[in-house]
């Protein structure tokens, strides 16, 4: 399972309470999904995907959007709908069996900051 979330829940926002303590649910959701599956020998692992700011549709329509978010990006460019679909295929792989109750951030470095 690659549940996803965002980034907000790395940081505070004032204007995002309800939001944030929805998406940092879906972090502890996942921790205590990965070692109950764990425990019970389930053989599922359950990671989380946090994006950062992405090129979708919703962003194109907005006039300005994209400009506002990667002046926000350090990496200076949005990312990409497959900069997060590989990494889900790579949390679906074997090639990652021996992550669960993980966080993967992909966001151009936004949380570094």
């Amino acid at each position: 399972m690659a549940p996803l979330s965002t980034c907000p829940p790395f940081i505070g926002d004032p204007l995002l309470a309800a939001y944030n303590a929805s998406k940092g649910g879906v972090r502890l959701f996942s921790k205590s999904a990965a070692l109950y599956a764990a425990k019970q020998g389930y053989g599922v692992r359950v990671n989380t995907v946090h994006p950062g700011y992405i090129k979708t549709p919703l962003v194109e329509a907005q006039p300005g959007m994209e400009e506002a978010q990667t002046k926000l990006t350090p990496v200076g460019h949005i990312g990409e709908p497959d900069d997060i679909a590989n990494i889900c295929v790579y949390l679906a792989s074997d090639e990652s069996k021996f992550a669960t109750g993980s966080e993967f951030v992909v966001d151009g470095g936004y949380t570094a900051q």
